[in-house]
């Protein structure tokens, strides 16, 4: 018989495979920031805020915190070292104010994780009190970073166009709410629930939009397909009228 600890780990290992998939979807990115050697109009805030999120659920997850929560430190000591490869290779390929910004925000990042930690680890003696602590401190940064997605909505809508909504990004993060929402349902975790669920209702909401505006979008990129297919025939069309007008004085020999 298949206990519910057992259901919880797979549904764990799912939540780490799904996981894993948001953070590696940055990687083409970086793979021309790499090619380019700039990082151009690229942000630094994703990933250093990414980063602090895995940094505060690694914390989470220690045993000094909350036992038991080994697919908790998995997926975020993970996810720490991705974003951190993620932030080094902004500070290699950035440069002045940029350079200083992502320095500034890296620095931050550590100095507020390591005040974290230590204020946990000596001020509060249970497991209970450090929970809460690191807990609520999980859950207000995962719901800042649930948030930014709504200016993205706010531009499908406007627009009616998922052009800039991948949809395998929405159905990972989707798959993603779902299989940490169910983990932290089957041995309730109030702390993991919140952020999940909201990142679960969030991304609902991202693949209704996507279902939506799909068949505007697909007319869109085609009709301007076709105007950029005309403005190119008719740039061709008036320069061979050019070259063949006597008064152009063009030579054709």
């Amino acid at each position: 018989m298949v206990s519910s600890d057992d259901v919880r780990t797979a549904v764990g290992i799912a939540g780490n495979v799904f996981a894993l998939c948001l953070f590696l979807s940055p990687l083409s990115t970086f793979y021309k920031i790499w090619r380019r050697k700039s990082v151009e109009e690229f942000s630094v805030f994703p990933y250093v805020a990414t980063l602090l999120n895995c940094m505060l659920w690694l914390l989470y997850g220690l045993p000094l915190v909350r036992p038991n929560s080994i697919l908790v430190i998995t997926i975020n000591g993970t996810g720490t070292a991705i974003e951190l490869s993620y932030v080094l290779l902004y500070l290699l390929y950035s440069a002045g104010p940029k350079r200083r910004k992502a320095a500034l925000m890296f620095a931050g990042d550590l100095a507020f994780v390591g005040a974290t930690a230590a204020v946990v680890l000596t001020v509060f003696h249970t497991h209970k009190d450090r929970t809460r602590v690191v807990g609520i401190l999980c859950v207000v940064f995962n719901v800042i970073m649930y948030i930014a997605p709504f200016s993205v909505m706010k531009m499908v809508i406007q627009t009616k166009s998922v052009e800039y909504m991948p949809l395998y990004l929405s159905l990972a993060a989707f798959f993603n709410g779902l299989s940490w929402t169910a983990y932290a349902l089957i041995r309730f975790d109030i702390y993991i629930t919140i952020p999940n669920t909201l990142g679960l209702l969030f991304t609902i909401a991202q693949l209704v939009l996507y279902a939506m505006y799909y068949k505007s979008t697909k007319r869109q990129i085609a009709e301007r397909k076709k105007m950029n297919g005309e403005v190119a025939l008719n740039d061709v069309v008036a320069d061979a009228e050019r070259r063949v007008s006597p008064a152009a004085g063009t030579d054709l020999a």
